[in-house]
């Protein structure tokens, strides 16, 4: 099934959507303009600094959003305490598990974000009646199965210098939905993930992360401004380093 391009700035389209420059790639690309003012009708913009938990690991499911601006860290807690990051989302990405009453994960602000909010009872009714947007829904969730993959294989056999290239790299390619980094071979972002953090989710200490930040400053492939911020002057030189 095709889905079709619309125009966001149509006059028929609610005000709240039109000001959503990542819409058409996200799970209300696939609505017309009569359901999205439907779904606007129980839309509120939430904007949540970084640390702010969204939702917990076992809370009951009363909301889902998109994600607008910033990165949404995903979490898992096992028995002892100890917690490990599972994934990240980005603008226009779901957050949410439609048909389930419970979170299985964490998730928290780990940069400034915006999101889009709605209730889960209205948008389970929407999707039921709508198949585009169960499609695209489906079609996300594909989207992150393959990045988990992919995710796995840079865990699994990659060296620690192509872990921390292909984190760069796929912060790079995500962070901001209207910059096509591979087309414009350049980025420059603040990091939403502390060291720490960072450590975290490539199974890595947070004194190797340093060292391979270090290795890849002196290579000129990043340049890294008042600890957080980071520059690439060549996306596929790093994503070479990466070993993709």
């Amino acid at each position: 099934m095709q889905e079709k391009r619309r125009d966001i700035h149509n006059s028929e389209t609610p005000a709240l959507c039109r000001a959503c420059e990542a819409r058409h790639s996200g799970l209300c690309g696939a609505l017309e303009h009569d359901e999205l003012l439907r779904l606007s009708r129980h839309t509120t913009i939430r904007q949540a600094p970084a640390g702010t938990q969204l939702i917990g690991e076992e809370d009951f499911v009363e909301t889902y959003a998109n994600v607008l601006k910033g990165v949404v860290k995903l979490t898992k807690m096992m028995a002892d305490g100890r917690q490990q990051i599972v994934g990240l989302q980005f603008a226009p990405d779901f957050v949410g598990r439609p048909f389930q009453a419970e979170s299985r994960v964490s998730a928290e602000a780990a940069s400034d974000v915006v999101l889009c909010v709605f209730p889960k009872n209205s948008l389970d009714a929407m999707m039921k009646e709508q198949p585009n947007m169960e499609h695209r829904l489906l079609k996300q969730s594909l989207n992150e199965l393959d990045e988990a993959r992919e995710w796995m294989l840079t865990l699994g056999r990659k060296t620690a210098e192509e872990k921390v290239a292909s984190f760069l790299y796929m912060i790079a390619r995500h962070i901001d939905p209207t910059h096509d980094v591979d087309a414009q071979n350049a980025a420059a972002f603040d990091l939403p993930l502390t060291r720490a953090d960072i450590a975290d989710f490539l199974g890595l200490t947070i004194e190797t992360v340093s060292r391979q930040l270090t290795k890849l400053r002196k290579a000129d492939a990043i340049v890294i401004e008042a600890n957080r911020r980071v520059s690439i002057p060549d996306v596929m030189r790093l994503r070479e380093l990466s070993g993709n």
